[in-house]
């Protein structure tokens, strides 16, 4: 990856955890990503005004990558329910980039060499031990039905990963197909909130509708990037660098959310960096 791509997938990872953070805060999650859907949506539809309409070979993966994205949220939105950002984020995050290897291999043909396969594994030993640690210093038992929603949530991540990989490489236009990919996958759960909460949504949206907006916004700069990279560097790389955002959100949580942070973490989170360093090389 040249030095380029390799600022822009770090810059998507902070922006990332931020927006994660942002909706991990609202209390109400149906709320929160219903914000966050509408305004990815809103910024989709801009982006569509001025960026050339993808090429035919690139719709088939959009509408396919547009039911991953809705079957993460849903996914999301349930594992944040019910556990803790700095346990939930890092086990949904950590999972991907070992899946995307194998489905990059099979399915794009991009075999990683063996340092770049090594960094690979590294890197994921480094994201779940930050989220092994993040279950043991909660202090209490994990809660395994959200373990088992986060470990959904991060195939899910990986499998949209793939098919959006394939897909803006045939798009012809990075900024067309996010566009279009926001505005079709962002407006499904603000309709479904709106058929679900009717006359109450407005008055629900209006307390945090700022906050949740601007995670919309930071939604779309961070996975645009993550987009644009992928056009020009392999998919399990960019996969394994884009977690580095846990590190991020390890962070927040402790900063933010008061949650552990601990020895074990600043160690996982140094083999996650020489993974990185493999991969780079």
């Amino acid at each position: 990856m040249s030095p380029l791509v390799v600022a822009a997938v770090l810059t998507a990872a902070v922006t990332h955890a931020s927006w994660n953070a942002i909706a991990h805060h609202i209390e109400d999650q149906l709320i929160a990503f219903t914000l966050v859907g509408g305004g990815g949506a809103v910024c989709g539809a801009v982006l569509a005004c001025f960026a050339p309409l993808p090429a035919p070979a690139a719709w088939l993966p959009l509408a396919g990558s547009t039911v991953l994205h809705i079957v993460y949220q849903v996914l999301l939105m349930q594992s944040f329910r019910m556990g803790e950002f700095g346990q939930m984020y890092p086990i949904a995050r950590g999972t991907a980039p070992l899946v995307v290897t194998v489905l990059a291999a099979v399915f794009v043909g991009e075999v990683p060499d063996a340092w770049a396969l090594a960094g690979v594994v590294l890197a994921s030993a480094g994201l779940v031990g930050l989220a092994l640690w993040g279950i043991r210093g909660s202090g209490t038992k994990p809660h395994w039905p959200a373990v088992v929603a986060a470990l959904a949530t991060g195939l899910a991540i990986a499998s949209y990963t793939t098919v959006d990989g394939i897909g803006v490489r045939a798009s012809g236009t990075s900024l067309g197909y996010i566009g279009w990919l926001m505005i079709l996958e962002g407006l499904a759960i603000p309709v479904y909130a709106l058929a679900t909460r009717r006359r109450l949504l407005p008055a629900q949206l209006r307390p945090v509708a700022l906050r949740g907006a601007a995670g919309g916004v930071l939604s779309v700069f961070a996975y645009g990037l993550v987009l644009w990279a992928q056009t020009r560097a392999d998919l399990a790389p960019i996969a394994a660098l884009r977690e580095s955002s846990i590190i991020v959100g390890a962070a927040i949580g402790t900063l933010f959310f008061k949650e552990r942070f601990g020895a074990p973490r600043l160690a996982a989170a140094g083999l996650m960096v020489v993974g990185i360093a493999l991969m780079l090389r």
